[in-house]
């Protein structure tokens, strides 16, 4: 027979609130795209790489 109190469960962690990304704006325009303006919305559900620099 266990007449140890059960253990208390742990309180869930707080909700973050969802902050959307801002926008990339490029000086120079994007490369590879056929002088076409993109956005982060043009680029939702895909695989897109990011390479940053500073030269």
């Amino acid at each position: 027979m266990n007449d140890a109190a059960p253990a208390p469960t742990p309180a869930p962690a707080p909700r973050r609130a969802r902050v959307r990304a801002p926008e990339l704006i490029g000086k120079g325009g994007w490369l590879n795209t056929g002088g076409n303006e993109l956005t982060l919305a043009d680029l939702r559900g895909k695989i897109a790489v990011l390479d940053f620099w500073i030269s």
